[in-house]
């Protein structure tokens, strides 16, 4: 790769120009990484812990939680830490990383994010096949099947990018490398690989959000005839992971569903769905979600219990 390229490190101008900004958003987004951590932390060992939470819908929660920590943890850290550069460098073959392993928890999280449709589909609308259908060698067969997805999503970009030489100019005004800048710094014309990285990645998020929105829809279709005790428990269940998706997945289509282009805006875009969605996640399902409220407390009441005696 590096014989047939003029580049061999990156430079990103960052999020904002100024350093007395760029010194604010650090204060800001340092703790919501940290947050992002946690929180989501918390779901996993609460999940793991609890005896309350065995179902497959939480079993779905903590791993999705964790792939919110990871997705998170491809760009955050290094973008907090280039706040306080003057000169925010990658080299090309960091970059080539950062793009794998960006899309591929992406990819995967909206690819468990459509399982966790399922099962809810499954739980609501078919309650007495939901025993067998959701067992836990099911839910294991499925979150790694959205592994999978994930990792062949991936190595398709990877491999149509890999290939390309590069030119420049190096200098690109973002804060975090993904395909469509690094497209424009090939030498040669890159329609085909365009039309490819669209595909890939702006298609699948649209056909999983239209296969969320079937599910729901046929849900509600389905609580019609219910009674409305019944209709609010099943919405209810169904809230929280409708405001994550509509959160998800609103920037992602913006993002890849269009040509590229340099508009600020996108970086503020992005900036929504790498750092201030994995950190909403866990308050979203914490605040609305009795069952996950009561085992923190009974979690969090032993831990203490433990270190008093």
């Amino acid at each position: 790769m590096a014989s047939k390229n003029n580049v061999t490190e990156l430079i990103l101008t960052g999020l904002f120009q100024d350093q007395g900004v760029q010194r604010v958003c650090f204060v800001v987004f340092l703790p919501v990484y940290l947050a992002t951590v946690v929180g989501n932390g918390l779901i996993v060992l609460t999940v793991g812990i609890s005896d309350s939470l065995n179902s497959p819908m939480y079993f779905f929660l903590s791993c999705l939680s964790l792939m919110e920590v990871s997705y998170s943890s491809t760009v955050v850290p290094k973008f907090i830490t280039d706040l306080l550069a003057k000169i925010k460098t990658i080299t090309l073959e960091g970059c080539l990383a950062q793009i794998f392993f960006f899309h591929f928890f992406g990819v995967t999280e909206i690819l468990l994010l459509t399982v966790m449709a399922y099962d809810r589909y499954v739980a609501i609308c078919k309650p007495l096949y939901y025993t067998a259908n959701m067992s836990r060698p099911v839910c294991h067969l499925l979150v790694a099947g959205s592994w999978l997805g994930g990792i062949i999503h991936s190595m398709v970009q990877i491999l149509v990018t890999v290939q390309l030489p590069f030119c420049g100019p190096n200098v690109i005004d973002h804060y975090f490398w993904d395909l469509h800048p690094l497209l424009k710094m090939a030498c040669i014309n890159t329609f085909v690989e365009g039309v490819i990285v669209l595909a890939n990645s702006g298609l699948i998020s649209v056909f999983s959000f239209l296969i969320l929105v079937s599910s729901y829809i046929v849900i509600l279709v389905n609580q019609r005839n219910h009674s409305a005790e019944g209709r609010r428990k099943a919405l209810s269940t169904c809230a929280s992971h409708i405001t994550v998706v509509i959160l998800f997945f609103g920037p992602a289509i913006f993002l890849y569903m269009r040509p590229s282009s340099t508009f600020t805006e996108d970086k503020l875009v992005a900036v929504f769905y790498t750092v201030i969605t994995p950190m909403l996640n866990p308050i979203i399902y914490i605040l609305r979600n009795a069952e996950v409220k009561i085992a923190m407390r009974r979690l969090w009441g032993k831990k203490v219990n433990s270190g008093v005696e």
